[in-house]
């Protein structure tokens, strides 16, 4: 496929910054942005709220190809994201959802559903591409790719942060064991597994911070020319 405007595709693991970073490009050099992740949790909420089968693929791939979503900003720049005309910003952020989206993701129907709407985000004047196959099958023709990674232990401890100041209680071990199981299925699926792309530069931000790791990646957007 030949991008209609540059892409940046930054993929990585769960919990590797990736969020922080695209949306941190994003407003640095005013293009779209692509939360891919996004779009899988609100599937896996979609599903759970029709009460739906994840065996019956032909029915995930319908949910996936028309799925009734909206990203909006309100007046203070914050983002809203709403599923079926219900505000889900924060109910797609749990532990449950997000480990039911990677189950979602690891079968084919779903991810060729979803495929095509990914890449109509492609608008100009670019786009920063967040999830986990943004540069080996969504965009092949990313202009810059990037992997993005931590070690799970780094990236448990970051959850277990985000999760106490939501007043949640969790076990910061059980967190480590799910982000290990995640990244096994996601990395071991049959169809766009969890892998750098050939031409990606690879970024560990275990204990790289993050406006560093955001200069590092504008040093190779210049270096290529793209803005």
């Amino acid at each position: 496929m030949i991008n209609l405007a540059p892409v940046i595709a930054i993929d990585g693991p769960s919990g590797a910054g990736k969020g922080t970073v695209s949306q941190l490009l994003a407003d640095k050099l005013g293009w779209h942005l692509l939360d891919s992740g996004a779009l899988y949790r609100l599937l896996a909420l979609a599903v759970s709220h029709h009460d739906m089968s994840i065996d019956d693929h032909d029915m995930l791939r319908i949910l996936a190809e028309h799925l009734d979503i909206q990203f909006l900003q309100d007046a203070e720049g914050r983002l809203d994201i709403i599923l079926e005309g219900e505000v889900v910003t924060q109910a797609i952020r749990t532990e449950e959802v997000g480990n039911q989206a990677s189950i979602l993701a690891a079968i084919p129907a779903v991810r060729e559903g979803l495929l095509l709407r990914q890449r109509a985000f492609a608008q100009e004047p670019g786009l920063i591409a967040d999830g986990r196959d943004m540069g080996t099958v969504v965009f092949p023709d990313a202009t810059v790719k990037v992997f993005l990674t931590a070690s799970a232990e780094e990236r448990a401890r970051r959850r277990f942060l985000q999760l106490q100041d939501k007043g949640e209680g969790v076990n910061l071990q059980d967190l480590v064991d799910s982000i290990k199981e995640r990244d096994e299925r996601d990395a071991n699926r049959a169809i766009a597994p969890l892998v750098p792309a050939i031409e990606a530069i690879v970024i560990d931000s275990t204990s790289t911070p993050v406006d560093q790791v955001v200069d590092m990646i504008l040093a190779e957007v210049t270096r290529k020319g793209v803005a």
